[in-house]
């Protein structure tokens, strides 16, 4: 596959405090990758530097085979940037606004792009209204929408979700894996950990200035153990006998179930259920819990152990 961004080595401090300490990482073409951190962690000012808006102290960054400190025009020309909040002129209709995006990039074509980008984000019928009469959620498919004017081959998207409701939030997934499928490459930033696993083919994990850990949502979940079985019971006191059988466990009680911490191997998990077996205790249900993205992003950054 080919490498269509590569970054290596990239530190930024503001001021006395270093931001970015040396982080390295390449994007695939046609690939959607995710860069994850807490708030603070830098994933914003990566963003920034890749688009060529904010300078490095150090590291080198290639973008299509440009380097973006020395040919930041020839990058700007293979790159669109859509940030936290909607840059849209709430003066025009969406038309207008997509329209003069062409203009300004002096497409040839910039009606017809204007038309296919108002039908692929849902906008036709509402694309000569005033944009200030838009909902949140129009003026962010509307944003990028004209990040896409020209076509470019990749595409930055800086927390695109942020404020949208629920329902909004989902629909903007399914564009973001339309354009995906469609060719582009995707940087994404993002907060919402099932935004991610839903969307990337890999996953990076930026913490205290480097990349602690990346690969694909289903590897960086591995890195953790299954976990915990629940068994659930019908009746109190079977689920009493149950606790007293297996106190030498870390076990957590519910209402009608308990958790049980295991290695996650099959062997445990048979020989917990061959004791309640042998001692007669009835198992309504059992079920194995699996590790989530956020149980391997917490572990990963230290706030769970």
């Amino acid at each position: 596959m080919e490498k269509i961004i590569e970054v290596k080595g990239l530190a930024k401090s503001f001021k006395k405090h270093q931001v970015l300490k040396g982080v390295n990482f390449h994007i695939y073409k046609g690939k959607i990758f995710a860069l994850l951190g807490s708030n603070g962690a830098g994933k914003t000012t990566c963003v920034r530097i890749l688009s060529t808006l904010a300078k490095a102290d150090s590291g080198s960054v290639t973008v299509c085979g440009y380097d973006a400190f020395s040919q930041a025009d020839e990058v700007k020309r293979c790159i669109s940037l859509t940030g936290q909040y909607a840059a849209v002129d709430e003066v025009l209709t969406a038309r207008e606004n997509l329209h003069l995006i062409g203009e300004l990039k002096r497409l040839p074509d910039t009606k017809k792009q204007a038309d296919e980008l108002l039908a692929i984000f849902a906008l036709e019928e509402d694309a000569d209204r005033q944009v200030a009469t838009y909902s949140g959620g129009m003026r962010r498919r509307l944003d990028i929408a004209m990040s896409l004017m020209g076509k470019p081959p990749i595409i930055f998207l800086d927390e695109p979700t942020t404020g949208l409701d629920p329902q909004n939030r989902i629909a903007m997934w399914d564009l973001i894996a339309k354009l995906a499928e469609d060719g582009a490459t995707i940087l994404l930033t993002t907060q919402y950990l099932e935004e991610a696993e839903y969307l990337a083919d890999h996953i990076a994990i930026l913490h205290d200035g480097i990349i602690t850990a990346e690969g694909s949502p289903e590897e960086l979940k591995k890195i953790l153990p299954i976990g915990e079985i629940v068994l659930e019971f019908a009746l109190e006191s079977e689920k009493k006998r149950a606790s007293e059988i297996l106190k030498g466990h870390s076990i957590k009680n519910a209402r009608k179930s308990i958790e049980i911490s295991t290695d996650g191997t099959v062997s445990q998990l048979a020989e917990i259920l061959n004791r309640l077996n042998s001692e007669n205790v009835q198992v309504a249900r059992f079920t194995q819990n699996q590790p989530s993205l956020e149980d391997a992003f917490l572990t990963l950054i230290g706030e769970r152990k």
